[in-house]
């Protein structure tokens, strides 16, 4: 990525930090699948996403959950907290579709983050962002039966990925709610009984309601 396309995704911020940025900053490019942090691991750079799309969720044996993903211009604000603490990782973070990452170094982002308000502005909206889905995660996982859930999946899977057909098997989802296949082919068989989704044979198309 040119740093004409870096200016424009991070073009909410000052002109003087884009540019320590591009000067400063390594920029990776990172295949769909990749991990690029997993639980205990420290963070050493804080990733800003400029193209692509990285789901974060916690991890315990074969299961997962979801706790938000991280678009362009996003960064991942419990990989933030983590840095800065000098605490270890309590997330997975693997990108869901091939990504650019911009990387800030943990020394430079402490002096940006005192010298310039537009950083800051950025990451506490996306505090604010993250706060609430953290909470809508815990409200559906507490109150939630499976389809409510599985809904609430599939539609943010569809909004993230600018397509109401979601391409993902049925052991996939299982493992990212924390339950057996045949619970989720039964709820899907629901969902598609009550007109909120179809099974095509090219993923799942979430419907409106």
């Amino acid at each position: 990525m040119d740093s004409s396309a870096v200016k424009h995704a991070l073009r909410q911020l000052e002109g003087g930090l884009i540019e320590e940025l591009l000067e400063q900053c390594r920029t990776v490019q990172v295949p769909e699948g990749a991990e690029l942090l997993r639980e205990g691991a420290y963070v050493r750079d804080l990733p800003l996403v400029l193209d692509g799309l990285v789901r974060v969720y916690l991890g315990h044996e074969d299961k997962e959950l979801l706790l938000y993903y991280i678009q362009p211009a996003e960064s991942c604000v419990m990989s933030l907290s983590a840095l800065l603490e000098r605490a270890p990782s309590r997330i997975y973070a693997v990108t869901e579709k091939p990504s650019t990452l911009l990387l800030l170094p943990e020394t430079d982002l402490r002096r940006w983050l005192r010298e310039y308000p537009s950083l800051n502005e950025l990451l506490y909206h996306q505090f604010h962002e993250r706060y609430r889905d953290l909470v809508e995660t815990i409200q559906l996982v507490t109150f939630g039966d499976l389809a409510t859930r599985l809904l609430d999946h599939l539609r943010k899977a569809a909004q993230v990925n600018g397509s109401d057909l979601v391409n993902v098997r049925h052991s996939r989802l299982a493992q990212e709610l924390g339950t057996a296949r045949e619970v989720v082919t039964r709820t899907l068989k629901k969902l598609e009984r009550d007109g909120l989704v179809e099974q095509e044979a090219g993923g799942l198309r979430v419907l409106d309601p």
